[in-house]
């Protein structure tokens, strides 16, 4: 009988993914709080969740950004019941898309602090929300005149979030002497 073992992770390895796991489960449970809030307008959240969004990209990277994203909108849709729902569909391309564009901002535009990651996110979550209620659901051109009101509520909220973000990650970095909030 031939034993084959799989390679031991390292004790790093390890602790990225705890810390990861950590973020993810308060992202999920951010979006489920925001969730059982009163809302502002259709399809308006206060986007808390983003700010381990924002946490996770400076910290561990895009890839571990994208996925925490994706895994909080599912464990979210899961835990309220709406996945695969239009209002599962409305979420998931919001999130993707204002992730990929939190992504793209960092990795493209060095200069460009938390803040105006998250205010570029937030801008195109709420226009890709209404894109796609546009275009799937409600096919009438009304519909956009809620767009402007929203859209400073979503800068408003990006913002703070940003400023939010900001603020844990140099609290976190003076604490702990490193810089681990800079691009590197």
């Amino acid at each position: 009988m031939i034993q084959t073992s799989l390679p031991k992770p390292s004790l790093q390895s390890l602790e990225k993914k705890a810390y990861w796991l950590g973020f993810l489960l308060l992202a999920s449970g951010l979006h489920l709080f925001e969730s059982a809030m009163p809302s502002l307008g259709p399809w308006f959240k206060l986007g808390l969740a983003n700010i381990m969004t924002l946490l996770v990209l400076v910290w561990m990277g895009a890839r571990y950004a994208l996925a925490l994203a994706l895994g909080r909108v599912v464990i979210g849709a899961l835990f309220l019941g709406t996945i695969f729902t239009p209002t599962f569909l409305i979420s998931f391309s919001a999130t993707m898309s204002a992730t990929l564009t939190m992504l793209l901002a960092w990795r493209w535009l060095p200069k460009l602090s938390l803040v105006g990651v998250s205010l570029l996110a937030a801008v195109v979550h709420m226009m890709t929300q209404f894109w796609v209620v546009g275009e799937l659901f409600i096919q009438q051109s009304a519909l956009y005149y809620l767009l402007p009101p929203l859209l400073v509520l979503s800068c408003a909220t990006g913002w703070l979030n940003g400023a939010l973000a900001n603020y844990m990650v140099a609290q976190l970095q003076m604490r702990d002497g490193e810089n681990i909030a800079g691009k590197q």
